[in-house]
């Protein structure tokens, strides 16, 4: 497993959970390149403004909610996790898979998520 790619993902997946936009933008700088794509079932955004708008409008539906990585596996600058979705109570409402495609700088350049629409 690339190290430095798990922890790009682990930072990526802190920022779902962070409560600023400030606190979100200082995990971005970290791990995501500014024209990143996110995909999931539910919507489609492109650089940081809009993905946490799109981070924003879910946590107006779950309260608290963030994300806990299961597995993660990487070759070639891509790769692969399930997570487990969580309240802010810590309890797990959800699961899904998500694959992630990196810059030569080891940043983020696509997320794509996977899971059952509500």
């Amino acid at each position: 497993m690339n190290h430095s790619l798990n922890l790009t993902w682990e930072t990526y997946t802190a920022s779902w959970k962070a409560a600023t936009a400030a606190e979100k933008y200082a995990l971005f700088a970290q791990s995501l390149d500014p024209q990143c794509v996110y995909n999931d079932p539910q919507a489609a955004t492109h650089g940081w403004q809009e993905l946490t708008a799109y981070m924003d409008a879910f946590h107006q539906q779950v309260p608290g909610g963030h994300f806990q990585t299961k597995t993660f596996s990487t070759h070639h600058q891509q790769s692969l996790a399930t997570w487990n979705m969580l309240d802010g109570k810590d309890q797990v409402i959800g699961e899904g898979t998500s694959y992630g495609q990196y810059n030569g700088d080891g940043k983020l350049v696509a997320m794509t998520g996977f899971f059952a629409a509500a």
